[in-house]
């Protein structure tokens, strides 16, 4: 499915009232995941121990 068809499918899964500001933000969530999907696919991910030990240094 090249990336014409995803937006049109996005769009057309949308209730018939859905907002423009609505559609907007159901188009960036569904990029969203499509990059977390290609991330994993690529291994450029982080374990959930090194994201805590991450995630702890911020208030340092």
């Amino acid at each position: 499915m090249n990336d014409k068809e995803r937006v049109k499918k996005v769009i057309d899964a949308q209730p018939d009232d859905a907002s423009y500001d609505e559609i907007v933000r159901e188009l960036a969530f569904e990029r969203m995941v499509e990059r977390g999907l290609e991330d994993v696919r690529e291994n450029r991910t982080v374990p959930d121990d090194e994201m805590r030990r991450r995630i702890a240094t911020w208030g340092s």
